[in-house]
């Protein structure tokens, strides 16, 4: 479909423009394609974490298809509120939003074990940690020197580095499996193999929409290969596809609501970082889609409809909600910038989250091949951070509070039991390395000074003091 046939180049630039139906629904959809795996992936690991998730046998289990439903319909609301807008909510740009993986090193020790009840405790978090999101939208652009590349980089790097045990883990057969022979075995690992080959063959050498979709459609050669090798049987999958109902609305409180003191100051310092992860997805509509730069009404607008779309979805059982990053890029390659086109995309995921029979399929896929879908995902964004890092000035300065953000953060990650001592709410914030890494980050560059010879640390280098000159001044480098 090339681009000449949706509209003039003024039109494609414009967000309010809407392109032909018959080709608006499918630039629509595939806006969801792009983002779909990535949008239900938080809740499969989420109950997996409590304990009712893939291969548990937890009578539980058939919760998973909830929340599995709650991901696609809120995912959708949320974006409707960027599109649409509601008042000063939404940016009035095509932005698709989703689940959040960034929340997650903060969610798996909340709910650790502890089953359906955990959820209630989660819940109530991401509902007051939404209206503080909402909140930030007054004040973004007077924050944002806080948060430089040095300290988003590491943060997004950390929640990657948090998260790639559980891609290993789902690969290997699940947690569930450990320590039982069919952990780890050939027939698993093949099935995770299957899916990562797919996935970089189509993301390489794929063209268009193949690109784009090389996750989801990995996923799907690896459902195939375990259809094909036994892993799963059609009468599983037709089992579940029965059991499910046709139609079903979300039910408010569901898993009750209970106020974590843990829980809500883990949301709202995450909000913070999703916030400006939402900033930068929207100078990159803008810029790849118009040629111009973000104003500050579109900016606080996607910010309050971050917010209000998280607080929405907790309420109802859903999870934290930020703008979906490949979005931005599928914007920047077809060059149609029409809201109207995501808004449809939008209207797509919320009806498929009210047929519950859409989630039961999900539900049978192998956790096997979850995991190479999950390892491809996880891992990249650790390079989403690292490309951030690649725009810090690597002086001594910055390296000093690097490093001792790293370790500490990913050390308490490592060795959670060093923390044993440690009273609940703080145990829970500390131990997913996240927000202590954060924290110290935001602090020492805030009040270190901006010069730090070499000499000064050489002591603590072991000779390892690098020579990378990142993004020195060109009179620095010359």
């Amino acid at each position: 479909m090339s681009n000449s046939s949706i509209g003039s180049p003024e039109q494609l630039r414009d967000p309010n423009y809407t392109p032909p139906l018959y080709k608006a629904i499918p630039l629509g959809i595939q806006h969801v394609l792009a983002m779909f795996v990535s949008n239900v992936t938080p809740a499969i690991i989420v109950a997996g974490a409590a304990g009712f998730g893939f291969g548990s046998n937890s009578p539980d289990f058939p919760e998973l298809l909830y929340l599995i439903q709650m991901s696609m319909v809120f995912a959708g609301v949320a974006t409707l509120f960027q599109t649409i807008t509601l008042g000063p909510v939404g940016a009035a740009l095509p932005i698709v939003q989703g689940t959040s993986f960034a929340f997650l090193p903060i969610m798996i020790p909340l709910v650790a074990g502890k089953g359906v009840d955990g959820l209630a405790a989660l819940f109530g978090g991401v509902i007051i940690g939404g209206f503080f999101h909402a909140c930030l939208g007054l004040v973004i652009g007077k924050i944002r020197f806080a948060l430089p590349p040095l300290v988003t980089g590491l943060v997004v790097t950390m929640i990657g580095l948090a998260l790639v045990q559980v891609g290993i883990q789902y690969a290997a057969g699940g947690v569930p499996a450990i320590g039982t022979p069919e952990y780890g075995s050939l027939l698993n690992w093949a099935a995770a193999l299957v899916v990562i080959v797919v996935t970089l063959g189509l993301k390489f050498f794929g063209k268009g929409m193949m690109s784009v979709s090389a996750v989801l459609l990995g996923l799907i050669a690896g459902y195939i290969f375990a259809l094909t090798t036994g892993m799963l049987t059609f009468e599983a999958v037709s089992t579940s596809w029965d059991r499910a109902a046709v139609f079903a609305l979300p039910q408010p409180f569901k898993y009750g609501f209970e106020f974590s003191f843990a829980a809500v100051l883990g949301f709202c310092l995450m909000a913070f970082v999703s916030a400006v992860e939402t900033v930068g997805d929207v100078s990159g509509i803008t810029k790849g889609g118009a040629g111009r730069e973000a104003t500050d009404k579109e900016i606080a607008g996607a910010t309050f409809a971050d917010g209000l779309g998280t607080a929405v979805a907790g309420f109802f059982g859903g999870f934290p909600n930020t703008s979906f990053s490949q979005n931005v890029g599928l914007i920047a390659m077809t060059g149609v910038m029409s809201r109207h086109v995501v808004t449809i995309g939008a209207i797509f995921l919320i009806v498929c989250g009210l047929i519950p029979k859409v989630g039961a399929v999900i539900r049978t896929v192998p956790i096997e091949v979850l995991g190479g879908g999950v390892i491809v995902m996880f891992g990249m964004v650790v390079a989403a951070g690292i490309s951030m890092l690649s725009d810090v000035n690597w002086n001594r300065r910055n390296m000093v509070i690097f490093a001792i953000s790293l370790s500490i953060g990913l050390g308490l990650q490592l060795e959670p039991g060093a923390l044993q001592h440690m009273p609940d709410t703080a145990r829970i914030l500390l131990t997913s390395g996240l927000l202590p890494a954060a924290l110290i980050a935001i602090v020492l560059n805030l009040v270190l000074p901006e010069e730090l010879s070499d000499e000064s640390t050489e002591e603590v280098s072991g000779g390892l003091s690098g020579h990378g000159r990142g993004s020195l001044p060109k009179e620095e480098t010359a």
